[in-house]
C-alpha cells in the first residue's frame, strides 16, 4: 500500500478512535435514580457537610422558596429556567425523603407509591367503572373520595386512639393551616363551592366585597382595633373569594401587584434622581405627579427609554 494511503488510513483510524462514544439515552426513571444516589452520596459520612447538617425544619424554607421561584420562571417564558426551577423544586422532595429514609420513617418509593395509588383512586372515570361527564362532575367526585379517605383516617386513628378521643370528620379537611392565608381563603371557598355552598353569580360576590367595605368603614370610625381587624380579615376574605369567582389565584394576583408597586417605585426614584433630588425629600404632591409619570411611561415604550427603565 502507498504511503500516502496508510497515512490517510492511519488518521481516519485516529479520528475514530478520539469520538466520543455516543451516550444512551438515560429515561426519566434512570435519571430520578441518579439524582436519589447523589443525595444519597450527598448525606453520606464522607459527603457534604452542610447537606449532613439540613433537618426537615431546616430546609422548610428552602421547599417554599423554590415553589415560588417555579412560578416566577414559568412568568418568564424562559423554558430553560422553568426546567430548572422545576428540578430544584424535585431536590426538595429528595432531600426530604433521603432524610426520613435514614431515620428509618419512609423512602422516596414510598413518596411515589403514595401518589401514584392516590391518582388512580382519585380519577375512577379514568381507571374504574365510574362516569363523570365533565371537570365539575371530577372534582365533585375527587371531593367525595377525599372525604371517604379522611373518615377511613379517622377511624383508623380512633381505633388508636384513647377512649373519648373521636375526631370530627369535616369537608374541608385536608386545607393547610400552614398555606400562606390568601391560599388558604382560596382553598378554603373552592372545597366549599365543589359541594355547592358558592354564589350563583359573580354580582353576589361584589355586592359582598361592598359590604364588607362599609362594615369596615364604620368599625374604623369607631376605633376598636380589635374589630378593624376583624372586619378587615372579611374584607380581605371577600376579595379571596371573588378571585377563586374569577378563577385568578389571588397569591398570585398579589405577587403581581407587588412587583407592579416595586417597579413603579423604582420608577419614580429614577425621575427624581435625573432632577437631581432623592425621592424621600420630595413633597406629596410631587411624589403624586411622579407616580403618575411612571405609569403613563409603562404604557408607553418611548418614555421608558427616556427615564431608563427595563422592560422584560
Amino acid at each position: 500500500m502507498p504511503k500516502r494511503r496508510k497515512k490517510l488510513k492511519k488518521r481516519k483510524e485516529v479520528r475514530s478512535q478520539s469520538k466520543p462514544p455516543k451516550q444512551k439515552r438515560l429515561t426519566p426513571g434512570e435519571w430520578f435514580e441518579k439524582l436519589v444516589a447523589v443525595q444519597a452520596r450527598l448525606r453520606a459520612p464522607n459527603g457534604c457537610p452542610w447537606d449532613r447538617e439540613q433537618t426537615h425544619q431546616s430546609l422548610r424554607t428552602y421547599l417554599i422558596e423554590e415553589a415560588y421561584e417555579v412560578l416566577e420562571a414559568l412568568e418568564s417564558g424562559d423554558d430553560a429556567k422553568f426546567a430548572e426551577e422545576m428540578g430544584d423544586l424535585l431536590l426538595q422532595i429528595v432531600f426530604h425523603s433521603q432524610i426520613a429514609s435514614e431515620e428509618g420513617r419512609f423512602t422516596v418509593a414510598e413518596v411515589i407509591r403514595e401518589i401514584h395509588d392516590k391518582m388512580i383512586r382519585r380519577h375512577p372515570h379514568v381507571f374504574g367503572k365510574t362516569q363523570a361527564k365533565d371537570s365539575a362532575e371530577v372534582l365533585r367526585n375527587w371531593e367525595q373520595i377525599k372525604a371517604e379517605e379522611r373518615r377511613a383516617g379517622a377511624n383508623k386513628s380512633d381505633s388508636k386512639a384513647v377512649e373519648g378521643g373521636t375526631k370530627e370528620v369535616s369537608l374541608l379537611d385536608g386545607v393547610s393551616r400552614a398555606l400562606p392565608a390568601t391560599l388558604e381563603g382560596f382553598q378554603l371557598t373552592r372545597k366549599a363551592s365543589r359541594i355547592g355552598f358558592d354564589w350563583e353569580e359573580v354580582g353576589g360576590v361584589f355586592e359582598k366585597l361592598a359590604e364588607e367595605t362599609e362594615e369596615l368603614k364604620k368599625a374604623s370610625k369607631e376605633q376598636v382595633q380589635q374589630k378593624i381587624e376583624e372586619e378587615l380579615g372579611d374584607l380581605l376574605f371577600a376579595a379571596v373569594n371573588l378571585s377563586r369567582f374569577l378563577k385568578i389565584d389571588p397569591e398570585i394576583a398579589l405577587k403581581k401587584a407587588n412587583a407592579k408597586f416595586l417597579r413603579r417605585f423604582q420608577g419614580m426614584e429614577r425621575l427624581a434622581k435625573k432632577s437631581g433630588r432623592e425621592f424621600k425629600d420630595l413633597p406629596r404632591e410631587e411624589m403624586e405627579g411622579l407616580w403618575a409619570a411612571t405609569k403613563l411611561a409603562e404604557g408607553n415604550p418611548q418614555l421608558r427609554k427616556l427615564d431608563g427603565t427595563r422592560t422584560k
